[in-house]
């Protein structure tokens, strides 16, 4: 009896002793873990480093097979002449090697359009982007692609400049002289140029209009016809690149009379600009840039920039251009982009003037 009462006490006592237990450790178990500096030191000693931020840096590309550089005009040519000149010295700056493929047709169009649909690799790279198909044909017919668009610039080369020559027995050393003539007398200055509407006559075109002189211009279907032509002395003046004049020039059948730049052309500096002899004109030229295909990757650029750099600074492909009369430009892709829009903005100006600008 005595027992059974003891017990009733007892036990109330322990159940509340253990309560108070559970609530002190589970009170003890709440409490926060002291907070660890992302600046303390490990067990090694050492600091910890911060958890990146960002994305990593594109890895360094390289190429794994061979390259194809797309010439849109035929063999043969000034833009097939430059492919070729650094064909010779590619495998110098690159293990794979390169091959330059003509893809001529719609005055350089069908070749700008295959780079422009070939994947953005490395593989593909197109050749001489600046040049009629590119600079004027936009602004003068409807074309199936847009070079400003469907292509990124990646670099300069060379600008091709547009000469003005005539025959070796011309009576005229300028060009200046030539357009007195045709005021005193009112006869007409005939002028061959390769293509209708090409660079070289867009810049003949140019020429008339800026100068007012009456010049009367002859296209014909290509560079080699329209020299004949003048070396024949069926017209007085022709417009063409120094390398399509140079074999006639060192001939001595044909006199170079100006260059219808700001600048005298470094690979044929005896020859005058037109501004020199008092003809305020000058113009572009044929812009030698090398495109790749829209959405290529940045470090397959830097690549590229690079071996072009290096190309372009190699002394046995300087040698080259300069024996063709092409002189080497180099320009990264920052800068020949901005040199291709002004160029661009140019030639739209001076076929808005001429009254040739397609309308949609």
């Amino acid at each position: 009896m005595i027992r059974r009462k003891i017990m009733k006490k007892v036990i109330p006592l322990l159940l509340v002793t253990i309560l108070l237990s559970s609530l002190l450790l589970s009170g003890c178990g709440n409490k926060p873990a002291p907070a660890v500096s992302s600046s303390a030191p490990s067990p090694s000693g050492s600091v910890p480093a911060a958890p990146a931020t960002g994305s990593e840096p594109p890895k360094e590309w390289t190429p794994e097979r061979a390259i194809n550089i797309i010439v849109p005009y035929t063999a043969g040519g000034s833009s097939d002449l430059l492919g070729r000149a650094i064909e010779k010295v590619w495998s110098k700056y690159c293990e794979q090697p390169v091959q330059i493929v003509n893809k001529p047709g719609g005055g350089g169009v069908t070749g700008s359009v295959y780079v422009a649909n070939s994947p953005p690799d490395g593989y593909t790279l197109g050749l001489a982007y600046g040049s009629g198909c590119d600079m004027s044909m936009p602004f003068l017919q409807e074309l199936e692609y847009d070079p400003f668009e469907a292509l990124d610039p990646l670099c300069l080369i060379s600008i091709h400049t547009v000469m003005v020559g005539v025959p070796e027995n011309s009576e005229f050393n300028s060009l200046a002289d030539m357009i007195k003539w045709s005021d005193e007398t009112g006869k007409p200055i005939t002028a061959a140029s390769s293509t209708a509407n090409g660079t070289v006559d867009l810049v003949l075109q140019g020429l008339a209009y800026s100068t007012g002189a009456n010049i009367v211009i002859i296209p014909h279907d290509g560079t080699a016809g329209s020299i004949t032509t003048l070396v024949g002395g069926q017209t007085m003046i022709g417009g063409a690149h120094p390398s399509d004049f140079l074999p006639q020039y060192k001939a001595e059948r044909i006199k170079l009379i100006g260059v219808a730049t700001d600048e005298r052309d470094s690979s044929m500096p005896d020859v005058p600009t037109l501004k020199e002899q008092g003809v305020d004109f000058s113009a572009w030229g044929s812009i030698k840039g090398v495109s790749v295909p829209k959405n290529m990757p940045d470090n397959i650029k830097k690549y590229y920039e690079k071996l072009f750099k290096q190309i372009c600074e190699d002394e046995e492909f300087i040698k080259i251009m300069n024996d063709m009369g092409q002189p080497v430009m180099y320009e990264d892709i920052e800068t020949f982009t901005k040199t291709f829009k002004n160029a661009s903005e140019d030639y739209r100006n001076l076929i808005d003037n001429l009254g040739l600008t397609y309308k949609k």
